[in-house]
């Protein structure tokens, strides 16, 4: 491997270890809601509560599951959920570092 790609891997290998201390698994998505009150105007002809903000993740076994985000939370969460995202691009890019390593420590012992 080339002195100039050992920097980048180490560079990879801290920005991995900054988004796995924040990063949370799921989709987010917005969702309106009626109320428990049949009177209300959300029944009816007025709009729906919301924007609730909910996330949604694949668990054990393949089965879809989720849960409601407090606003208090929200912010926190979408960082959480964009380091989830940035943190897989990085595990790419680490991913075909590695395997580049590999074939070359391979080609070396030949």
């Amino acid at each position: 491997m080339n002195e100039q790609a050992l920097p980048s891997r180490q560079r990879l290998l801290e920005q991995i270890a900054q988004l796995a201390r924040q990063a949370i698994h799921g989709t987010l998505s917005e969702t309106y809601r009626t109320c428990g009150n049949p009177r209300c105007r959300c029944h009816t002809h007025g709009p729906k509560h919301g924007p609730h903000l909910d996330i949604s993740y694949r668990g054990e076994g393949g089965k879809t599951s989720g849960y409601y985000v407090p606003k208090a939370a929200q912010s926190e969460v979408r960082r959480g959920v964009e380091a989830w995202s940035q943190l897989q691009t990085q595990l790419r890019q680490l991913s075909a570092l590695n395997k580049e390593r590999a074939l070359q420590a391979a080609r070396v012992k030949k």
